[in-house]
């Protein structure tokens, strides 16, 4: 059972379902694990990406950006910072929940927070998307590719996975 599956809840068969054979502190620290897994793959790209938008107020080229791309600027910096936030706070919660017998609850809210960070990294990346397109292309025709990037973005992270859990959910209730 993935951590996606919220809330987290031990199943009614005490967590020794046809699947896996784990009680609930097992599943709850596999699901952890995962979800650090995932948050390390998504906090390198946040970082990587949130340093180059801090660096680009100190390129000689920015003064010459217009005032609309400076606000696309500052909004996609403030994203950035938003969505690091989001997709680090697991850690902290880790290290001030750890020892207390929270582990499941622990996972749920990080599970959360995580989601949110994603929506965030999507809002991010397009916001620095419609940015550089913007500077490079210098007509209408960024906003359409932005559009059409977004699109891709959300049916890559959240349609595809969607689909796939509705047709599982259906699949059982047949």
């Amino acid at each position: 059972m993935p951590h996606g599956d919220l809330p987290l809840s031990p199943p009614a068969d005490g967590g020794r379902g046809p699947g896996r054979h784990e009680t609930p502190e097992q599943r709850a620290d596999r699901q952890w694990t995962e979800l650090l897994q995932e948050l390390w793959v998504a906090q390198t790209g946040v970082q990587i990406l949130f340093g180059l938008l801090l660096a680009v107020v100190f390129q000689p080229r920015f003064a010459e950006l217009s005032d609309t791309d400076r606000a696309i600027h500052v909004v996609t910096v403030m994203l950035g910072s938003a969505t690091a936030a989001a997709l680090i706070g697991p850690v902290s919660y880790h290290r001030l929940l750890t020892g207390r017998r929270l582990k499941p609850q622990t996972v749920t809210l990080a599970a959360r927070l995580t989601l949110l960070g994603l929506v965030l990294l999507f809002c991010t990346m397009c916001s620095a998307l419609l940015l550089v397109l913007r500077v490079a292309l210098h007509d209408a025709l960024a906003l359409w590719l932005v559009g059409a990037m977004a699109l891709w973005f959300l049916v890559c992270w959240f349609a595809l996975p969607a689909r796939l859990l509705a047709r599982s959910s259906f699949g059982q209730e047949g």
